[in-house]
């Protein structure tokens, strides 16, 4: 009897292991090689210390940062300040009283520094600084994938053998999910001149490298996918509490349309991140939905539409990514910019889709004019189509570079003649296996 207890609690410690595993590896199967690299260029030697510029680079094919922006921080190994920062600043100056006459800009051994907004006076930029710490991502505008900041620092080495690079660095953009490696000396950075007729070099160089878990981020999605068709009635929501559950004993957690009016006049305008949502089951900031509109004898056409339920955010330079096998068939994009991810080489299935500068790249927050939407048109490929077993839906949406979380396949609408596959999964058949082997024993 003890025996078989215990196989069975063996047993069932691998069933809710299996079943409750969750991965926190920044590994992205889409965009394998994305990271944030921030290169931190010695330019010059100071009396006490040196002039740097540091280099923020988003390397990400589709997850970039928005509003407010980011937030760069890190440990002074020795007794070091911040005399002076042109395109950035720190948030806290900190203690200076030991310092008389002239005062260091911040005097923190942790500071933390943010991009300093448009419309900066000209004397206090540099090159690609002062976007209130937007930073696209790599694959929507590389030009604007990049941050700029100098930063005069003093109390530190004045040589490359005793100059120390600052440890511990953080990243937010502007919540968690970042994660940074150390800094490494690597190959003096190289500048070329205006004519493009000389080169010069940084004196010493770092780099350090930043990769993103959803994760770490945030313990629950942001965001969900509906689905509907034109050859089936049946419309399928998002999975009830797909990024949460109203919580009735608790009040805040969601507003109702009618108690809209009274609360978001405080905070419009202003992106919070704490979200306001409007009271739904699923509980998401954000909704997808794929609607499979018309069938011609060569083409087929959806539309997608994204709606925001965050009455705290809008979402500037908002993307999506889907995967779906026919990408490689896209005839023609409504509305939306597109290009197409190929993480691995001969596959396009994976695209990114964007909004149209000064048209939609602009999500509002929740309200009426709080979405945005787009028509595609997919050439039909013999060998692939169909619209049996859901084939015409996306395999999988990140918005923002975070998973949405799918209905169910077997929930999918249906062609009228067809029932769902009942295909048993995997889990059914691990129970199966487990029950038959204790039965035996």
């Amino acid at each position: 009897m003890d025996i078989r207890f215990s196989r069975l609690s063996v047993l069932f410690l691998v069933l809710l292991s299996w079943t409750s595993f969750t991965t926190t590896d920044a590994y992205d199967a889409l965009d394998p090689n994305g990271n944030i690299t921030i290169k931190w260029d010695i330019m010059s030697w100071t009396p006490d210390g040196y002039v740097a510029v540091v280099t923020i680079f988003n390397f990400q094919q589709y997850r970039h940062i928005q509003a407010p922006g980011w937030q760069l921080g890190w440990t002074w190994l020795k007794k070091e300040v911040i005399w002076s920062m042109v395109g950035a600043q720190a948030t806290e100056q900190g203690d200076c009283s030991k310092f008389k006459g002239n005062i260091p800009h911040c005097c923190k051994k942790t500071p933390t520094v943010v991009d300093l907004l448009p419309g900066t006076p000209y004397n206090q930029q540099i090159s690609n600084c002062c976007k209130g710490g937007v930073i696209s991502s790599w694959a929507q505008d590389p030009s604007t994938a990049v941050s700029s900041f100098q930063i005069s620092v003093g109390q530190s080495g004045t040589t490359n053998k005793t100059v120390r690079a600052p440890r511990n660095i953080t990243l937010k953009s502007p919540g968690p999910g970042y994660t940074c490696g150390p800094a490494k000396n690597v190959m003096p950075s190289k500048f070329i001149s205006g004519d493009k007729r000389r080169k010069t070099q940084a004196l010493l160089t770092w780099n350090m490298t930043c990769t993103y878990s959803q994760f770490l981020a945030r313990k629950t999605p942001t965001c969900c996918v509906s689905l509907s068709s034109f050859y089936n009635q049946t419309i399928v929501p998002c999975p009830t509490c797909s990024c949460g559950c109203q919580n009735s004993s608790q009040s805040g957690t969601c507003v109702d349309n009618p108690k809209i009016s009274s609360v978001v006049p405080a905070t419009s305008g202003k992106n919070n991140l704490e979200p306001l949502l409007q009271c739904t089951q699923h509980m998401c900031p954000i909704r997808v939905h794929w609607h499979v509109k018309t069938n011609y004898k060569e083409y087929w056409r959806v539309k997608v539409t994204i709606t925001n339920f965050n009455y705290n955010m809008n979402y500037t330079q908002w993307n999506m990514v889907v995967q779906h096998p026919n990408f490689d068939n896209l005839t023609q994009l409504f509305s939306f910019n597109y290009k197409p991810l190929n993480p691995y080489a001969g596959i396009n299935d994976t695209a990114m889709l964007w909004g149209i500068k000064f048209y939609n790249d602009f999500l509002s927050q929740a309200g009426p004019i709080g979405n945005v939407q787009s028509e595609l048109l997919f050439r039909k490929n013999p060998s692939k189509f169909t619209f049996e077993k859901g084939w015409a839906f996306p395999r999988r949406i990140y918005f923002n570079g975070d998973n949405c979380v799918m209905p169910p396949p077997d929930s999918y609408p249906w062609l009228p003649n067809a029932t769902p596959n009942l295909a048993t999964s995997p889990l059914i058949i691990l129970v199966i296996t487990l029950f038959s082997f204790l039965i035996l024993m």
